[in-house]
């Protein structure tokens, strides 16, 4: 049996940390005798998340460049070079057959100081157009997976293999679980399901948008689930007194996406990319309303590389507002429109996501110690 030594390394988000799992648990299923290190920031939710999912995690000091506040980008430097040490002494610690990078700040550090110590790396690009890290990055990296096509024109052709996005294993296997999972969420099989996610921390434009036109959603005949992320439960819980009796399941958190997605019709949603090759493999209908506030805007990117295909509407964070509510529920009462974009969102599904990566880590590792 081979023993591996793997590094993966990025997070910052959800988006970055259930492929980055994803990827560690399918590596583990065929070679149980690996080991696996993460490596991410240290205040950020990987370090909950990796060691919930029975994995070690270092976390490093790095944070975020500010483009706004310029100054503080002295403290961004000091804990850049802090964490770029703490790194090289990990790969040395831990000598790894290779070091993965999922995207976020901390696979800069990891990464960079693999590839200068000799290790091979591997960069996993989410989104349709990549970010600063990962294009800085790719001159060294030995391979980049990628989920869309036209990737060439941030890194070299001949690096890039597409392999998709890899999604939390337990999503797929809950589409033909309905009915369990309206009962979970105590809706109807009558009406029609409006999912609506903000990610973890909640987004702050769709919840608002929902919130003031509740009045609309009242007087229509769809159900809700609202997951509106932790800073904005409270608000949401005062705004539904005013609507008794409306079919409408409220919480900041959803244990069971796959029953949420399950149950949904129609999914509001920012347009991250583990989210959209969620809703791809799962042929949902989506509207997306990107998030304004990611680096060099990749969410509209996202969504616009789906819209192009007639693979989801998107509705601007500007415009969500004013029109949010009004296009979901023209949306969700039109069966003909649902069906195309189920249809069409289907067809830039990538299956086997996370196998096909761990094909790729392991060509490497293999190619080095031939």
């Amino acid at each position: 049996m081979k023993q591996y030594r793997i590094i993966i390394s990025g997070g910052g988000t959800g988006g970055h940390i259930f492929p980055a799992i994803s990827i560690a648990n399918t590596f583990k299923k065929r070679f149980p005798e690996a080991e696996i290190l993460f490596v991410g920031a240290e205040d950020r939710m990987e370090m909950e998340k990796v060691p919930s999912a029975g994995y070690n995690i270092i976390g490093l000091p790095v944070s975020g460049f500010d483009r706004v506040h310029l100054a503080n980008n002295i403290k961004v430097m000091g804990r850049l070079i802090r964490s770029l040490r703490l790194a090289k002494r990990t790969i040395r610690e831990f000598k790894p057959d290779i070091a993965v990078g999922v995207g976020g700040y901390a696979s800069g550090p990891t990464l960079w100081m693999a590839s200068s110590l000799g290790v091979p790396t591997l960069i996993q690009e989410q989104n349709s157009y990549a970010g600063v890290t990962n294009k800085l990055l790719a001159k060294r990296a030995d391979r980049i997976c990628v989920a869309y096509q036209s990737m060439d024109k941030f890194f070299p052709a001949e690096k890039i293999v597409i392999t998709g996005n890899p999604v939390r294993q337990d999503l797929e296997e809950a589409l033909d679980k309905k009915k369990e999972a309206l009962d979970f969420f105590g809706l109807s099989s009558d009406k029609k399901t409006i999912l609506v996610v903000g990610g973890s921390l909640g987004a702050r434009t769709i919840n608002r948008s929902i919130m003031g036109d509740l009045d609309k959603l009242f007087a229509s005949d769809v159900q809700v689930i609202w997951q509106t992320g932790r800073y904005y439960q409270d608000e949401a819980l005062k705004h539904l007194k005013a609507y008794r009796g409306m079919p409408v399941w409220c919480s900041d958190f959803i244990t069971r996406m796959d029953y949420a997605y399950a149950a949904a019709d129609l999914v509001i949603s920012r347009a991250g990319a583990s989210s959209i090759s969620e809703l791809c493999l799962l042929q949902k209908p989506v509207i997306l309303v990107p998030s304004p506030n990611v680096a060099e805007d990749h969410q509209t990117k996202n969504a616009q590389a789906l819209v192009n295909q007639n693979a989801a509407i998107m509705v601007t964070d500007k415009e969500a507002e004013n029109s949010l509510v009004t296009t979901a529920l023209a949306t969700i009462h039109n069966d003909d429109l649902l069906h195309a974009l189920s249809s069409n969102i289907t067809c830039m599904a990538h299956h086997q996501s996370a196998e096909l990566i761990v094909d790729e880590i392991v060509k490497i590792i293999e190619k080095e110690k031939a």
